[in-house]
């Protein structure tokens, strides 16, 4: 099929140029390409093309007609190839991403809405949800994280590094007490996501590290109620520093031990294979990465500055 495309644009060249000499430079092959390819295409058709004179070449009847023909077959064969072009630098169809309630509320769905008008073809559905989802048997092309994932299958992008911390609202630290250690949170009232009743771990800045029981008689499996929690002052959350980033620079929320934290919680974008990765799902990671660069470190999220 190529050879015969080959042919057929280079007898449309023969005809424009005028020579075959001329049609080999346009073409960028040499002239017993192009005498070869005419030849061919003259032998599978069957009948004389092309009038040969010593001054100029010009279409038999037979090879106006066929003229006419390539002309309109090789347009609109360009124009689906600028078509395609245009397809592979324009981000296109549907984008399905998972991320946490509350972090995909506040920081990814904004970033998708940016993306869904920055691009027209390009549509976007978003699924919040705080359970771990399976990529690929639920048809996502991103997941976005927080902490380390387990699914070794997924490839993964950093796009912050985050840490767990004790958060609690100033009201409840005056009544309760502002623990200087690990062990002076016994006795505090502790709010926790899920039904998780695995101790905390606590890692201090000096290498220690510390388990705290942390029994709680308020659980929710909503992330946001927990805050929404130890905003009224109801007791201590274990949180992601970028989630209460805000209340602690507005002072809604406090440290509680600040040289402790409970562990890394880096903010991580999942997809389901590196190779051939489509147009929408490079947009996004790359969109991603910019957004959250530089990185929530201590230098740029002041709830990790005394970590």
């Amino acid at each position: 099929m190529l050879d015969d495309l080959n042919e057929l644009r280079t007898f449309r060249a023969i005809l424009a140029e005028g020579s075959l000499s001329a049609a080999a430079r346009r073409l960028g092959v040499t002239l017993a390409v192009v005498s070869r390819r005419l030849a061919v295409l003259e032998r599978r058709v069957g009948m004389r093309l092309i009038h040969r004179t010593t001054r100029a070449l010009s279409p038999t009847q037979d090879g106006a007609r066929l003229l006419d023909a390539i002309e309109a077959a090789l347009d609109g064969l360009d124009q689906a190839e600028l078509r395609l072009a245009g397809a592979r630098d324009e981000p296109s169809g549907l984008l399905r991403v998972s991320a946490p309630v509350s972090f995909g509320r506040r920081f990814v769905a904004p970033l998708l809405g940016g993306l869904a008008a920055l691009h027209p073809r390009l549509s976007v559905q978003l699924a919040l949800s705080d359970r771990v989802v399976d990529l690929v048997g639920e048809g996502f092309d991103v997941a976005v994280r927080i902490g380390r994932p387990a699914d070794s299958s997924a490839v993964m992008r950093r796009l912050a590094d985050n840490q767990r911390i004790l958060v609690a609202a100033p009201a409840y630290l005056d009544t309760a007490g502002r623990p200087d250690a690990p062990e002076q949170l016994r006795g505090h009232a502790f709010l926790r996501y899920g039904g998780a009743a695995a101790p905390w771990r606590l890692h201090g800045a000096d290498g220690r590290t510390a388990e705290l029981d942390a029994p709680a008689r308020l659980h929710a499996d909503s992330g946001d109620a927990v805050h929404d929690w130890a905003l009224s002052g109801f007791g201590i959350m274990l949180k992601s520093a970028i989630d209460v980033a805000d209340d602690l620079a507005s002072r809604r929320l406090e440290r509680v031990l600040p040289g402790w934290h409970g562990g890394d919680a880096p903010v991580v974008a999942l997809h389901p294979s590196a190779r051939h990765l489509p147009l929408k799902t490079r947009v996004l990671l790359d969109a991603l990465v910019a957004r959250f660069a530089p990185s929530a470190t201590e230098a740029g999220n002041p709830a990790l500055r005394q970590a």
